[in-house]
């Protein structure tokens, strides 16, 4: 898949695609049905098929202070669109003049002149311009006048509920793994760069990658059975993870510390991707660093005898 972004000029080899139109936070089943009517469009037109998506996402830059919210890097996302088969990917800077972009503006702007796209497909309740003044229906209209094809989505529910990022994000902070990855059609998954930190879990028996999740969704403070694989590779290995704040050994920003069962080597400054399984228990506060020990290989245990059981993710 190519990645452009679409603020700069783009290749005449990179136009001209169908595309699904939106912020895509987590692909779950509400955006791969848009992604899925997008490749109908490009198989009826003879065109590659395109997703176009916001970076940073509007609600960073409407809400700067807000706490972090996204579902996925960038990068986890562009491999997840891949393997959906996507062809292309076009990066929309949200800026100050994308903000302040009319419906009518961003449909003649954007997807006409700069993608030159021959079909844009969006959900029922997709919402463009500045003060989101556009929406489905006139997105079709606008299209009919610049000459591309404007295609809605319906909605798309789980369970009886609509399909929803908010709702997702809701799950993980609870630390309901189990049903987010139910949502999200496999298992949440998040990738960073690994961290010098304090190396203290090689002492205690447990070397950790540790991972500051930055702009992602906090899951809640506590222990979890993951699945982990650096991005140079394909096999995803057995391990146990903590979020937090480690109050036993002193208070910190939160932290995501991995340790993968039966392996060593050099993990610093590489990328690991890392698929959460289930909740095992809260962060808490011991009494001393032997009775922490005592419950990690406890939690060890656990994390082996969940994994034992379950596949692991695909990609």
């Amino acid at each position: 898949m190519r990645v452009f972004d679409a603020s700069t000029t783009l290749p005449a080899n990179g136009k001209s695609a169908a595309i699904a139109l939106g912020n895509f936070d987590g692909l779950h089943a509400g955006h791969r049905a848009v992604i899925a009517d997008a490749q109908q469009a490009a198989r009826q037109a003879g065109a590659p098929v395109g997703v176009a998506t916001f970076e940073p996402a509007p609600r960073r830059y409407f809400q700067p202070s807000a706490p972090p919210f996204r579902l996925m890097t960038p990068r986890r996302r562009e491999l997840e669109l891949a393997a959906i088969g996507v062809d292309v990917c076009y990066l929309l800077a949200f800026d100050a003049g994308m903000a302040a972009m009319t419906d009518r503006e961003f449909a003649s702007g954007v997807l006409k002149d700069r993608l030159d796209t021959r079909a844009v497909s969006v959900g029922f309740d997709f919402r463009f311009g500045h003060n989101r003044v556009g929406d489905a229906a006139g997105l079709v209209r606008l299209g009919k006048e610049f000459g591309f094809e404007g295609r809605i989505v319906p909605e798309v529910s789980l369970d009886g509920e609509k399909a929803s990022s908010t709702a997702i994000r809701e799950m993980i902070q609870r630390g309901d793994m189990a049903e987010a990855g139910a949502a999200l059609g496999g298992y949440w998954i998040t990738d960073a760069i690994v961290e010098h930190g304090e190396k203290r879990g090689r002492t205690l028996g447990f070397p950790t990658a540790n991972l500051h999740l930055g702009e992602i969704v906090h899951p809640a403070h506590g222990v979890y059975s993951v699945w982990a694989r650096t991005e140079e590779e394909t096999l995803w290995r057995p391990g146990v993870a903590s979020f937090g704040r480690t109050p036993t050994t002193g208070l910190r920003d939160p932290l995501l510390e991995v340790v993968i069962f039966d392996w060593s080597g050099d993990l610093y400054d590489r990328r690991l991707h890392v698929a959460f399984a289930k909740f095992l228990r809260p962060e808490v506060k011991f009494p001393d660093i032997d009775a922490l020990v005592s419950q990690m290989n406890q939690d060890a245990a656990a994390a082996r005898a969940v994994l034992s059981g379950l596949p692991r993710p695909r990609n």
